[in-house]
C-alpha cells in the first residue's frame, strides 16, 4: 500500500511511519518540523528504499498537489496538527490555521488527485481524518462517548478538529471523497513530545522538581498506547467503510492524579530517589486550565465488531514500557522543554 503521511515526525505519526515502513509499505512522510516533530522519531526509517521525507508545510497548496501527482497514494493518514490543548489557550489561531485550513487543503488536494484516478485506483482510495475524543466535549461521572455523540467542544484545540471533522464529512457527502473519520482517546508512549502530561511527570519526576497536576487531579482521561492506535488507524485503511468514523480507545480510564501515583510507583521501583522517598511527594496542584473537560471516555465496540481492532496493552503493561523507554533514552526524558513556563493560562497572542 502506498500510504502518505502528513504530521509523520509528530508523535502518532511518527509511530506510523515506523510500523508501515517496517511492515514494506510505501510511505511518504510530509511534516513541516515545528517544534511539535523530530526527525530522530523517524530515524529508524532514514535511508529505506520505501520511504521517503518532504519538508512542507500542509498550507503550501501548490507543493501538496505536487506531493499527491508525484507519490500517487493509495490512501492518505492526515494526523497534521496542532495538539496541545494549553498552547491552544493562549495562540488559538495557530491552530485554526493548521488544523482547518491545513484540512481544507489537504481535502482539495486529495480531491484533485482522487477525480483523475480510474474506476478501481478510485475504490481503493482513502483519505484518514484522524481526529480526537475531546471534540465531543465533557462527560460526567458515567457514559461513553459513541459515533452518534453530538460535537460540543471546550476548547480552542477541539473546535479547531471539529471544524476539520466537519469539512472532511462535507468532502464525502458533497464531492464523493472517500473519507473516513476516526477519533481517539489520550495517546501515550515512545518519543512524545515533552510538553504532555506523561513525559511531563516522567521529566519531573527524575529532575527532582515539582510535579504539576492540574486542579486537584481528579480530570479522567482514557489513555491508548500509541501502537494500538497505530493498529487500529491500519485497519480503518483496509476495512474502514468511506463516509463512517469510528472512536478507538483502550478502556483505560483514569483520573490524572491516579495516573501521576502509578508513574511515580514505577519510578520508584526503576529509579529510586537519593533519599529514599517516594516520587509522588513531588506532586504538586497547580491552577486549573480554563474550561478543562472534566472526563473523556470512548466506546469502541464498533471498532472491534466491525474492522476486528482491539487495543493489545493494557494501561499497566503501557505504562511499563513508556516509563522504561524513557528511562533507556535519557537525551529525549531528560531534554528540557525550551520553554519551562506555564502555557494555557489564557493569554492569547
Amino acid at each position: 500500500m502506498r500510504v502518505l503521511i502528513t504530521g509523520g515526525c509528530g508523535f502518532i505519526g511518527s509511530a506510523a511511519v515506523r510500523v508501515l515502513v517496517g511492515n514494506g509499505h510505501q510511505v511518504l512522510n510530509i511534516d513541516k518540523l515545528t517544534y511539535a516533530g523530530d526527525l530522530r522519531t523517524v530515524a529508524s526509517a532514514d535511508g529505506s528504499p520505501n520511504y521517503r521525507f518532504e519538508r512542507m508545510d500542509i498550507l503550501d497548496r501548490k507543493g501538496v498537489a505536487s506531493c499527491f501527482n508525484d507519490f500517487a497514494p493509495e490512501a492518505v493518514i492526515h494526523l497534521a496538527a496542532e495538539t496541545h490543548v494549553d498552547r491552544s489557550i493562549d495562540d488559538p489561531a495557530k491552530f485554526i490555521e493548521t488544523n482547518f485550513n491545513g484540512t481544507f487543503v489537504m481535502l482539495q488536494a486529495a480531491l484533485a488527485y482522487w477525480n483523475k484516478l480510474d474506476s478501481s485506483k478510485k475504490a481503493r482510495f482513502r483519505f484518514i481524518q484522524v481526529s480526537t475524543d475531546e471534540v465531543y466535549g465533557s462527560l460526567g461521572d458515567h457514559g461513553f462517548f459513541t459515533e452518534a455523540t453530538s460535537y460540543r467542544p471546550n476548547s480552542p484545540y477541539s473546535a479547531s478538529k471539529a471544524g476539520s471533522d466537519h469539512l472532511a464529512r462535507a468532502w464525502h457527502v458533497t464531492y464523493g471523497l472517500p473519507v473516513i473519520i476516526s477519533n481517539c482517546s489520550n495517546n501515550y508512549g515512545p518519543f512524545q513530545n515533552r510538553e504532555k502530561l506523561i513525559p511531563t511527570i516522567i521529566r519531573k519526576a527524575l529532575l527532582n522538581q515539582s510535579i504539576p497536576i492540574y486542579g486537584r487531579g481528579r480530570n479522567v482521561r482514557d489513555w491508548l498506547y500509541v501502537d494500538d492506535h497505530v493498529a487500529a488507524l491500519l485497519a480503518i485503511c483496509e476495512r474502514g467503510r468511506p463516509g463512517d468514523s469510528y472512536n478507538i480507545g483502550a478502556n483505560n480510564e483514569v483520573s490524572n492524579i491516579d495516573l501521576a501515583t502509578a508513574i511515580c510507583a514505577l519510578l520508584d521501583g526503576r529509579r529510586p530517589r537519593s533519599d529514599g522517598r517516594c516520587h509522588a511527594e513531588q506532586i504538586q496542584f497547580v491552577t486549573d486550565r480554563p474550561g478543562h473537560d472534566y472526563r473523556y471516555a470512548i466506546d469502541a465496540a464498533k471498532a472491534t465488531r466491525e474492522l476486528g481492532w482491539q487495543p493489545k496493552e493494557s494501561l499497566q503493561s503501557g505504562l511499563s514500557k513508556t516509563v522504561d523507554w524513557y528511562l533507556d533514552h535519557p537525551d529525549w526524558s531528560m531534554e528540557i522543554v525550551s520553554a519551562e513556563d506555564r502555557l494555557g493560562l489564557g493569554i492569547t497572542r
